[in-house]
């Protein structure tokens, strides 16, 4: 690291002493609890609603015997469910403000909550006697995570529009950004409800003078400038910066002693942003601290009821998708065939768990005489690629022989994708992490704009998913996929 750990106690309490008077306002304050608050209003009356719901439905379903119970048991429940997801979000950091990678995180808990908070419930009622309908319980299960991921995003663009008018928003600059640019960019543009709006990057790197970081996301929404340090007082003042970001592991003492200097002078609140150096095999769970994201070094595992269920699921899911799209994987063969000459099906190895090669299948989408293995085409203009190539790529139609892969257990349905050895040799020991988990037809990487450039230059999305990963987040992926493909890409 840039800084010891020796200075960084001494910066910490210089820094506590120039924020106190500096600090945010009374105003600010409350405008953060407000929205902590309101949000878990939000959050009580979707769970609320989706078990009344659940209870109107259950009759018109038909569904096995109707038990026929009042109203008031359906509210008593709807209440206590209510009321565990709350305290169950709270405790799982939802209102603490921090946001993940592509809102993956909070359409994992949506749906992860709901269930913990019914499986709470059960015992209270079969103690106090209350009726429950298995159909009313597998209802609820589908409305609440339902109603709860609208909500989320409703509130999301709310923030967004009051951020827009600069209400109750701090403008920050990042000083030090170093590799993590662009994490650390998008870290603090997706918490919205933390109010931090990045305005500018300074860096001392010569290499990244003038040029913009834009932030990881499905579109490139924003980015922001980057200057060439190194920082001043001056230059805090005319931006009218208000909390002053910086990266102790990209620094020198010097350097984090000055920023801090100029930080005082400028009347700059100061936030350390402190990560761990990435090792191999070493990534765990990332502990978000006012929205700043800290790695601590643990071995990474994975637990066995994970995999089993993550197999069965792939197994289930790429048979039933295989029999229900066979028509369709006719006509684009022919499609294909008709096209240009060659086969329908490409072949390539690719490279896949712990460096394991396999042969991965494919829609021929370039031409047959196209090299095997060379870098992908990042234009749909390419030479190489067909006409009906172009269709099935910008539909990611080509990608759907893999699902055989997914059934003879060289590929799943969530994961990094795949990259073809040439490549993986290069990789540094960063980069080969992402070897640890078994790849994936979709993902992070594949659902982000970044998708069109390689993926080693793009490693945030992958180590994400790493570090994070579970049968409920791979379901919020599979969900995001889906309307992902509904609206036609990006």
């Amino acid at each position: 690291m840039g800084a010891s750990e020796s200075v960084t106690p001494h910066l910490y309490a210089e820094t506590v002493a120039v924020s106190r008077p500096q600090s945010r306002t009374a105003s600010t304050h409350v405008f953060q609890n407000m929205l902590a608050a309101i949000e878990a209003v939000a959050d009580f009356l979707m769970c609320a609603l989706g078990v009344f719901a659940a209870y109107c439905v259950d009759p018109s379903l038909y569904i096995g015997g109707h038990i026929q119970y009042p109203l008031r048991e359906a509210a008593a429940v709807g209440l206590a469910v209510s009321l565990f997801a709350v305290i169950l979000l709270q405790r799982d950091g939802a209102y603490r403000g921090s946001s993940g990678l592509l809102r993956i995180r909070e359409t994992e808990r949506a749906i992860r909550i709901p269930i913990q908070a019914m499986l709470i419930m059960l015992p209270f009622s079969f103690l106090l006697r209350l009726k429950l309908s298995g159909v009313d319980v597998l209802v609820a299960l589908v409305l609440i995570p339902s109603l709860l991921i609208l909500q989320k995003h409703a509130f999301v663009a709310v923030i967004r529009r009051l951020h827009l008018r600069r209400s109750g928003v701090d403008r920050v600059i990042v000083y030090g950004i170093g590799d993590m640019g662009k994490r650390i960019l998008s870290v603090l543009s997706h918490s919205v409800t933390l109010g931090f709006y990045p305005i500018a990057v300074i860096a001392e790197d010569v290499a990244f003078d003038g040029k913009w970081i834009s932030e990881m996301g499905y579109r490139r929404r924003r980015s922001v400038p980057v200057q060439r340090g190194p920082i001043t007082s001056a230059l805090l003042t005319s931006c009218r910066c208000s909390t002053l970001i910086v990266s102790l592991p990209n620094l020198s003492v010097e350097q984090v002693a000055a920023a801090v200097d100029a930080a005082k002078q400028a009347g700059s609140r100061v936030m350390f942003l402190s990560a761990t150096e990435l090792q191999e095999q070493k990534w765990t769970k990332s502990i978000d601290v006012d929205g700043l994201s800290l790695t601590p070094m643990l071995e990474s595992f994975e637990h066995w009821h994970y995999s089993t269920a993550k197999r069965m699921a792939d197994l289930i899911g790429s048979s039933l998708l295989l029999v229900s799209l066979a028509p369709l994987f006719s006509l684009i063969a022919l499609f294909i065939r008709l096209d240009s000459s060659g086969p329908a099906l490409f072949v390539q190895e690719r490279v896949g768990r712990n460096g394991k090669l396999f042969k991965m299948y494919k829609f021929r989408s370039m031409h047959k005489e196209t090299p095997k293995y060379e870098p992908s085409p990042t234009t749909p203009f390419d030479p190489r690629i067909t006409r009906s190539g172009r269709f099935l790529r910008k539909s990611s139609l080509d990608e759907l022989p893999q699902l055989i892969n997914v059934l003879l257990g060289d590929m799943s349905l969530v994961g990094p994708r795949p990259e073809m050895h040439f490549i993986v040799r290069t990789y540094t020991s960063e980069q080969r992490q992402r070897l640890q988990v078994t790849p994936g037809i979709t993902g992070l990487w594949q659902l982000s704009a970044d998708r069109a450039f390689p993926i080693h230059d793009n490693i945030q999305y992958d180590l994400y998913y790493v570090r994070n990963r579970g049968f409920f987040m791979d379901i919020a992926i599979l969900i995001h996929t889906l309307f992902f493909a509904m609206r036609g890409g990006i």
